[in-house]
């Protein structure tokens, strides 16, 4: 029997999550610079493409339509995914022209990848995994085993937040999103985001750098501690220090961090021999 589109063609949440984990778990593997996460996006778009078009010559023109350039953040990116998938949907079964699809789905991709990029960077990478790492760190420099498990908590955490984005994206269509972006909540979280994570990393760098020099002098019979005098000036004045100096030296010098990890130790190493720290 010959498949309609108007029924067996449609998509049930099966595909729809089939697609989500194949996107998931392959984003960042097949990456190249030619079309970044093209590959990774036609990936997961194959059973809901296969599903959807029972023509062969029509899915071949799906797989090349999903092989363009893409490149967007993993996690906060997928709602640009849902709404793909239902254009995909809703053209299938209107038997909408196919330069009609190329141009509508490519001018949504390319509009969403770039905003809901810089959204999932700041969020994911600059506050969430600051948060969760730090507390991770916490309990193993106190020799506890659950310093090695709660790292895992972020990818536990980013899996469902972009299962969840996925699937909203497919629900509210493309207009509900770009009224989300204009609607300047966005920008609200995003500052929200940037001084919670601020907060932490001072908490962080408060709490867990430490700098101490111990010399010591004597004038007139008295005995001064630099120490004392420093602390007497700012507590914690010294580990502030060392943090922004490394922040500058990031910021405006290189981005070498391999190298800057191992002048860092160098340093502590040669200051606790010669007794300065």
């Amino acid at each position: 029997m010959e498949e309609t589109k108007n029924t067996e063609g449609r998509l049930d949440k099966k595909v729809i999550n089939q697609s989500f984990r194949r996107w998931y778990w392959s984003v960042e593997v097949p990456s190249s610079y030619e079309r970044m996460q093209g590959l990774s996006f036609c990936y997961s778009m194959i059973p809901v493409l296969q599903k959807l078009h029972s023509d062969p010559e029509k899915l071949s023109e799906a797989y090349r339509r999903h092989l363009t350039f893409f490149n967007t953040q993993g996690t906060w990116g997928t709602p640009i995914h849902g709404i793909t998938i239902a254009m995909e949907e809703e053209m299938s079964a209107k038997e909408v022209a196919e330069e009609q699809s190329d141009a509508a789905i490519t001018s949504i991709k390319t509009g969403l990848m770039g905003p809901l990029a810089g959204i999932g960077d700041t969020i994911d990478w600059g506050t969430l995994k600051t948060i969760i790492y730090g507390i991770g760190v916490t309990f193993a420099m106190t020799g506890s085993a659950i310093g090695a498990i709660i790292p895992f908590g972020f990818t536990i955490l980013t899996y469902f937040i972009a299962k969840y984005l996925w699937n909203l994206g497919y629900s509210i269509g493309r207009e509900s999103v770009q009224s989300i972006l204009q609607s300047g909540w966005i920008d609200k979280l995003i500052t929200s985001t940037a001084v919670l994570g601020l907060f932490m990393m001072g908490a962080l760098s408060a709490t867990y750098v430490k700098l101490e020099i111990p010399i010591a002098f004597s004038v007139g019979g008295s005995d001064f501690k630099i120490q004392s005098i420093i602390d007497s000036l700012a507590p914690g004045l010294l580990p502030l220090g060392v943090v922004f100096s490394i922040y500058y030296v990031l910021v405006n010098k290189s981005q070498k961090y391999g190298l800057i990890s191992i002048t860092i130790v160098a340093v502590c190493l040669l200051g606790s021999l010669i007794g300065l720290f």
